[in-house]
């Protein structure tokens, strides 16, 4: 990124004057820690501070996807004047509890955020940048474009229409997007692309083992209480057939052959 320049703040929240030195930008966990009230642990970090324009988080519950979420957002919005980060979710609430938590965080750099006068739940900063919560039904959230960051949260929860509604807003700014979700089954977009999307994608598994806050004690506790394969879903990041097909999908998918031509029959 050498020679980009980022217009800052002034630690009374104001606008500064735009940094005389290129690549003005701090390491992403560092700065959270010491700027925003937060402090990742080892996994986290490496989220806030991979800058991959495509991102799937296939974490345990409790993990803190909503505030490695809200870091993002913030960062984003502080750094890069004039960005519109998205919050979209299955529903209003869930997305608004995301920005909400980066509103919060905004106060401990000194910003008073004020809302965008079109949605429920929003943060304008003074240098231009806004972090909105989306609706949760396609119909609503329509109208926006050249996106910076978009970030679905639960993202196995939303429906596969929200999401292809979601993408094109995307296309003329070169936005980044980001997939964070509990798995589901073996079904949506956020099973498809963990499973097949391809290189271009930034995949991290975190299950409650690997989450300092989530006792080894506890989880016991969880796994007698949710058998197994509630179990390996909720907190192992497993994708877990739902029970209610026939046939599971690994057994439809491999008696499929791309080779064989199809039967046409003529009435």
């Amino acid at each position: 990124m050498g020679g980009v320049v980022f217009k800052s703040y002034d630690e009374r929240g104001s606008a500064g004057k735009e940094a005389s030195k290129p690549d003005v930008r701090p390491d992403a966990a560092q700065w959270a820690r010491e700027r925003l009230g937060f402090e990742p642990d080892e996994r986290q970090a490496e989220v806030l501070r991979t800058e991959a324009k495509r991102a799937i988080l296939n974490c345990t519950r409790q993990w803190g996807k909503s505030t490695v979420g809200a870091a993002k957002a913030v960062h984003r919005a502080y750094w890069r004047p004039g960005s519109t980060v998205l919050v979209a979710s299955r529903t209003e609430r869930q997305s608004a509890e995301l920005v909400m938590k980066a509103r919060t965080m905004l106060g401990r750099l000194g910003i008073r955020p004020r809302g965008d006068g079109s949605s429920g739940v929003s943060a304008v900063l003074p240098n231009g940048s806004r972090i909105v919560a989306l609706p949760g039904v396609e119909e609503n959230i329509r109208g926006y474009s050249a996106v910076s960051l978009l970030l679905i949260d639960e993202a196995s929860m939303v429906q596969n229409a929200m999401y292809m509604a979601l993408r094109p807003m995307l296309a003329v700014g070169g936005g980044d997007l980001w997939l964070m979700s509990t798995p589901r089954g073996k079904q949506g977009f956020f099973y498809e692309t963990w499973e097949r999307g391809g290189d271009e994608w930034f995949r991290m598994s975190v299950p409650a083992t690997e989450c300092p806050r989530i006792s080894k004690a506890y989880l016991e506790e969880e796994r007698r209480a949710m058998g197994s394969a509630i179990f390996e879903q909720e907190y192992m990041c497993a994708f877990v057939e739902n029970g209610a097909a026939l046939f599971g999908r690994h057994v439809v998918e491999a008696a499929i052959d791309d080779d064989l031509e199809p039967l046409v029959f003529v009435w």
